[in-house]
């Protein structure tokens, strides 16, 4: 479903030029280096270690797979330095609407407020929700992440819901 999206693009930010791209397994490393560069993360467990990597890359390899999922990335000079991941999720809410799931969104840190991530967001609003026939674009954010809640709400989201986790024990 997801390889309706033309990809890859180029997107401009005060950063330079990007291309987005699909993730491809090569990726992996690159993109759990994002997530070991952001506090929340790594203090949930994504610390980069080595041993963790064929787990990160049997994830990436499911959702490659998943024909309604999608991760990208970001490449400034041929470096990853942004990723999100997309869900399109058919509903029976809402008339029958489909949503776009937008999670795990990162930038490297050094280029947080760069304008990477919100030419990313914007093209998730812009052309993937359309492309994908979704009549709505939607995320989650932890709560302590005040400066992406800002960021979210200047791009147009609005805080209209209040999420829950479970966390299930294996």
């Amino acid at each position: 479903m997801l390889d309706a999206l033309a990809l890859p693009v180029t997107l401009e930010s005060r950063a330079g030029g990007t291309v987005l791209r699909r993730a491809v397994l090569d990726d992996a490393e690159a993109v759990v280096a994002l997530l070991a560069d952001d506090p929340i993360s790594s203090a949930r467990g994504d610390v980069a270690a080595r041993d963790d990597l064929p787990a990160y890359t049997s994830a990436l390899a499911a959702i490659i797979a998943d024909p309604s999922n999608e991760l990208l990335v970001v490449e400034l000079d041929g470096a990853v330095v942004a990723t999100l991941q997309l869900t399109r999720i058919p509903g029976m809410a809402r008339r029958g609407a489909t949503r776009l799931l937008v999670e795990a969104v990162r930038v490297r840190s050094d280029l947080r407020s760069s304008g990477i991530g919100s030419a990313t967001m914007i093209w998730v609003s812009e052309v993937a929700a359309p492309a994908l026939g979704a009549a709505m674009v939607q995320l989650t954010s932890d709560a302590a992440r005040t400066d992406a809640h800002r960021f979210y709400e200047r791009l147009g989201y609005v805080g209209t819901h209040v999420g829950f986790k479970y966390a299930v024990r294996s």
